[in-house]
C-alpha cells in the first residue's frame, strides 16, 4: 500500500464519518421528540389505567365481551410485532425478535408495525398475516387493534400480546411482551387497591366498560409505538456515534500510516540520492 492508496482510503473514510455524523444529529433530535411523546403519553396512560380500574371494579363480569372466557381453546396465539420500518439502529429490532423467537411455530400467527419486524419473523418461518408498515406507524393503531379484536371475538385465537421496546432511558429498551386480550382483571383490580378513587358514571358501570375497555387496549398499542419510536431513534443515534467514533478511530491509524509511509519514501530518496553522488565522487 503507498500513499497515494492510504489518503484514498481516508478519504472514503471521512465521507462516511460525515454521514453518520449527520445521522448521529438528526436522530438526536428526533429522539428528544419522540421521547417527550413518551413521557407526555406516560401521564395519560397512568390516569386511564386508575379510571379502568375504578370502573371494571364495580361492573359485571358478563357486562362486556373482553371479560368474558374465550371460545378458542388450542392455544393458538396473535401477537402484534412493533419494530423500525428503518436499519441502522443496532441490535434494536434483532432483540424483539429474539425474545419472541420460542413464539414463532405453526400454530401462532403475527400482525406487524414495522418492515423490520416483517422480514426477521418471515425469515424464521413466523406467519405474518397482516403487515401495517406505513411510514407513520401510529396512523395504523386503530387498523391494527381492530383486526386482532375481529380475530379475537370471531375465536381464531386464544390470546393477542403486544410485543415491544419498552423505553427505559436513552441508553436502554428492554423487550416487553403484553397481553391484551384476554383483558387482565387482577392488574387493574391491584392498581384500584393502591390508588382508590371514587369516580360518578353516568348511566352505569356496564354501559360504558366495553368502550372504555375497547379504547384502552387501543391506547396501549398506539403508546407501545410511541415508546418504540422513542427507543428507536436513541438506538440509532448511539450507533451513529459509534460508528463515527471508529471512524476517526480508523483515519487516525491511517493517518500515521500515510505519515510513515511518506517518511519511508523521503528515507529512500535520501538514500539514493547519497548513493548516486558517491557513485559520482568515485567515478
Amino acid at each position: 500500500m503507498n500513499v497515494r492508496q492510504v489518503g484514498k482510503k481516508i478519504k472514503s473514510i471521512s465521507n462516511v464519518k460525515k454521514i453518520t455524523n449527520a445521522m448521529q444529529l438528526v436522530s438526536a433530535v428526533k429522539m428528544k421528540k419522540a421521547q417527550q411523546r413518551a413521557l407526555d403519553g406516560r401521564s395519560y396512560q397512568e390516569l386511564l389505567e386508575e379510571a379502568i380500574a375504578n370502573i371494571v371494579q364495580r361492573a359485571e363480569l358478563t357486562a362486556s365481551e373482553l371479560l368474558k372466557p374465550n371460545k378458542n381453546t388450542s392455544g393458538k396465539k396473535l401477537f402484534i410485532v412493533v419494530t423500525s420500518n428503518k436499519g441502522l439502529c443496532g441490535s434494536f429490532n434483532v432483540n424483539v425478535i429474539r425474545f419472541l423467537a420460542k413464539q414463532v411455530n405453526r400454530e401462532n400467527a403475527f400482525v406487524t408495525l414495522g418492515k423490520k419486524g416483517t422480514v426477521l419473523i418471515s425469515s424464521l418461518g413466523g406467519k405474518v398475516i397482516a403487515d401495517y408498515s406505513s411510514t407513520n406507524l401510529v396512523d395504523n393503531v386503530t387498523a391494527v387493534f381492530q383486526l386482532a379484536l375481529e380475530k379475537y371475538l370471531n375465536g381464531e385465537y386464544s390470546s393477542v400480546s403486544l410485543v415491544y421496546n419498552k423505553f427505559i432511558s436513552t441508553l436502554r429498551y428492554d423487550p416487553q411482551e403484553k397481553t391484551l386480550l384476554p383483558f387482565s382483571l387482577n392488574e387493574v383490580r391491584k392498581e384500584a387497591e393502591q390508588k382508590p378513587k371514587i369516580y360518578e358514571i353516568e348511566p352505569d358501570s356496564e354501559s360504558v366498560i366495553d368502550a372504555l375497555l375497547k379504547s384502552f387496549i387501543e391506547e396501549q398499542i398506539r403508546y407501545a409505538v410511541i415508546e418504540s419510536e422513542a427507543g428507536e431513534h436513541s438506538a440509532r443515534m448511539i450507533a451513529m456515534q459509534n460508528a463515527t467514533d471508529n471512524a476517526n478511530s480508523v483515519i487516525y491509524e491511517l493517518t500515521l500510516l500515510k505519515n510513515k509511509l511518506r517518511q519511508q519514501s523521503i528515507t529512500y530518496e535520501l538514500l539514493d540520492m547519497i548513493t548516486a553522488k558517491e557513485s559520482v565522487e568515485q567515478s
